[in-house]
């Protein structure tokens, strides 16, 4: 079972693909988006759960997302026509570095997809590229809590992937953005997370124990389960900030 179905079922009752709870993913919306109207642009959309969010109510807000994967395409733009959205989302199967338009976006999003860019600071010039004047860029991504342990590195992760959070701040600045929002996952928010996605998976599995990728669904279940309560829990943090340029603040 390659590693996108892996995730996508594993996201299935979690479908914001990050450590945040419903009523925060809905508040950095209405901080983001303080207008019914505009355009959005989602860098790394996975199933579009955030743009399915933010077109939800805002009938004058038009969208689009960019990402690799087929199936969450797919299933991005099947919950769309559902939601009698469809018109308004536009979707883009091809390498978010290399996406582009030609309109700027009042609020570009990426979360949880600073890896595709090689990290934070560069996720950022890519989103200032699509950027209108006077627009936010809306970035979700890892940080320290505390100096990782051994534990947590043996759990796939290495000591300068990320910053503590006043670092990680500091080095946004430094490249000309102004937090106007923020929001640190709880660990409340963490461990919902990573219990859905561990226990969606492993249930899979459990109602699904003839299927071909039965085994290869447990073991991703197990070791992600594994490498969570023994190496990163309490130690990695994600952070969510809403920016704006130091110019346009």
């Amino acid at each position: 079972m390659d590693r996108q179905t892996i995730s996508a079922l594993a996201h299935g009752d979690h479908p914001i693909a990050a450590p945040l709870s419903d009523a925060s993913v809905a508040r950095l919306l209405e901080r983001a988006l303080p207008r019914a109207a505009g355009r959005l642009l989602d860098l790394g959309c996975g199933s579009g759960e955030w743009l399915l969010r933010a077109l939800d109510g805002r009938p004058g807000l038009r969208a689009d997302g960019v990402d690799l994967a087929a199936a969450s395409l797919e299933s991005a733009r099947a919950a769309a026509e559902r939601d009698g959205i469809g018109d308004r989302l536009t979707l883009h199967r091809q390498d978010a570095t290399e996406f582009t338009a030609s309109h700027a976006y009042d609020l570009v999003l990426s979360v949880g997809a600073a890896h595709a860019f090689g990290g934070l600071v560069p996720t950022l010039r890519a989103a200032r590229g699509h950027l209108a004047p006077g627009g936010s860029v809306l970035v979700g991504d890892g940080f320290w809590e505390r100096e990782p342990d051994r534990a947590t590195l043996d759990a796939g992760f290495a000591a300068d992937e990320f910053a503590d959070l006043a670092t990680t701040v500091d080095r946004v600045v430094a490249d000309g953005w102004l937090p106007v929002y923020g929001h640190v996952s709880t660990l409340e928010e963490w461990d919902d997370y990573e219990w859905s996605w561990t226990g969606t998976l492993t249930r899979w599995a459990l109602d699904h124990p003839d299927d071909p990728g039965h085994d290869d669904a447990l073991k991703a279940a197990n070791t992600h389960r594994e490498a969570w309560l023994r190496g990163y829990r309490g130690t990695l943090g994600f952070v969510t900030l809403v920016l704006r340029r130091a110019a346009d603040a």
